[in-house]
């Protein structure tokens, strides 16, 4: 009888909650939420006076269905040895300095201009060089480039562009424009942003045939002056190497005597191998060799054998892979700070290979 009153009283509220609709399931049943009424515009209200002399029309505007591409303005690419551009310029054009080994700076401009035409499979159709200008024929710059599903960028068809050439009087500085003078597409109008972008792709090309032309000029001058140039790099397998511009053939006749003269004892050459087993010692400087100028570099290698492998990159540059007395190929790490001390030797005993 004692327990009767409380289980009782439980049994009620449960049934209490569940079956009284105190709440519903309908969402908009009034009693789950208050509701308030709509908001009654008084009937005597009147509209707020309006000049018509100060009166705007609501502006009404068709969208475009198809969605638009905005593309920033080109820039000039001063990627060539040399070259500068004007700030603010409305024109596409660059300006070149005349660098070491260059001859004449307008001709070997021509030739990078030819170079581009040249790539492009096209021809001259006006050529009137000697008052600075050179029309090219028709060829496309832009071109369209498949993906999976789509072409990431539409072609123009064919342009045609003169080039303007002008020549300081000291001749060591020289400028050059390109300008659209001939447009066919069947697809794209012309409009200003797109020709302001053809006209600086097709200088940027010229800029960058410009800039391989002197690349290959400076590996010349180089092989003509026979200065070792010894830079970081790696080997045709990947490794780690010291790369020069020398070839290899000159490489294996002089880099004994080259060794020698920075503690190194040359042990053998393997002509056919193209190795070159070395033994390197660190030298002892006293105080007599810093006040005779006689001083040695000491390089940042452990004593002992190492085996320099002379081979050939892809671009045709001579690579030094140096490999301790185990086998074990130098790491990248190591053959930074063989450089730096190679270099300084170069440097300041004036030696070459």
């Amino acid at each position: 009888m004692q327990y009767w009153v409380p289980k009782a009283l439980t049994l009620s509220v449960i049934l209490g909650l569940s079956g009284c609709s105190v709440f519903t399931n309908d969402t908009h049943q009034k009693k789950n939420y208050r509701v308030h009424e709509a908001v009654q515009v008084p009937a005597d209200l009147e509209q707020p006076y309006q000049d018509k002399e100060f009166q705007m029309n609501v502006a009404v505007y068709n969208n475009d269905a198809e969605p638009l591409s905005f593309r920033p303005p080109q820039q000039v690419l001063t990627l060539a040895k040399g070259s500068w551009a004007e700030d603010k310029e409305d024109v596409a054009r660059i300006y070149f300095d005349k660098n070491d080994g260059i001859d004449a700076l307008d001709a070997f401009i021509w030739q990078a201009v030819e170079g581009v035409i040249e790539n492009h499979q096209s021809s001259i159709s006006a050529d009137d060089r000697a008052n600075g200008k050179l029309t090219t024929g028709w060829y496309s710059i832009i071109k369209a480039e498949e993906g999976w599903f789509w072409e990431t960028v539409t072609e123009v068809s064919r342009q045609k562009f003169e080039f303007t050439l002008s020549q300081e009087e000291h001749q060591r500085t020289a400028s050059l424009e390109a300008k659209l003078v001939d447009y066919q597409s069947d697809k794209v109008e012309l409009d200003d942003m797109l020709q302001q972008q053809l006209e600086v792709r097709a200088l940027n090309e010229v800029v960058a045939e410009f800039d391989y032309r002197y690349r290959l000029l400076e590996v010349e001058l180089r092989k003509q002056q026979g200065v070792l140039s010894l830079e970081l790099g790696f080997d045709k397998d990947g490794e780690a190497a010291l790369i020069t511009l020398a070839d290899r053939s000159s490489v294996m006749e002089r880099l004994s005597n080259f060794l020698e003269k920075l503690s190194f004892t040359v042990i053998r050459l393997d002509e056919e191998k193209n190795e070159v087993f070395v033994r390197y010692e660190a030298p002892e400087n006293s105080v007599w060799d810093s006040i005779w100028g006689d001083e040695v570099t000491t390089l940042a290698i452990e004593n002992g054998d190492y085996t320099i492998e002379v081979g050939t990159t892809d671009d045709g540059q001579t690579s030094l892979t140096w490999s301790d007395a185990e086998g074990n190929v130098l790491d990248s790490v190591a053959m930074e700070a063989l450089q730096k001390g190679l270099v300084e030797a170069l440097r300041n005993r004036g030696l070459s290979i």
